[in-house]
């Protein structure tokens, strides 16, 4: 199943890769781990720990996660990479505006933020039909 047109990360060895690469970005709100994966393709894994807290703030941790990463890692990820979000303490109760400047932040430290393309013109509507 995608997240947003991002793949995700299912098998336990792809998450124990990814950690092994050593490349991580540690802020408030999230860790993100990341590791070259297959050409062409973003992978993504998620996960909270009983340090984040009960199963009811590991969920919210891990949903709010998944729609921070389906609204920006198609957009701005590198390509060819795996990457996985760690959940934080702060992760369920931190503005979803701050988890956005997190991972931002955490993308740009990694050197694997890229601009997002920037929209076609927009058809007009009736255009291209033969009337």
């Amino acid at each position: 199943m995608a997240t947003g047109g991002v793949e995700r990360l299912r098998r336990r060895a792809d998450y124990l890769r990814v950690q092994a690469a050593e490349r991580r970005v540690a802020l408030p709100g999230l860790l993100l781990q990341a590791a070259p994966g297959e050409a062409g393709c973003r992978r993504v894994g998620f996960t909270a720990s009983r340090k984040v807290g009960n199963a009811v703030a590991r969920n919210r941790a891990r949903r709010r996660l998944k729609a921070l990463a389906g609204e920006m890692l198609p957009l701005h990820a590198v390509c060819g990479h795996d990457y996985v979000l760690v959940a934080r303490q702060a992760t369920p109760a931190r503005e979803f505006q701050a988890l956005r400047r997190d991972l931002e932040s955490a993308l740009r430290k990694l050197k694997l933020w890229q601009p997002a393309a920037p929209a076609g013109p927009a058809a007009e509507p009736g255009e291209g039909s033969a009337a």
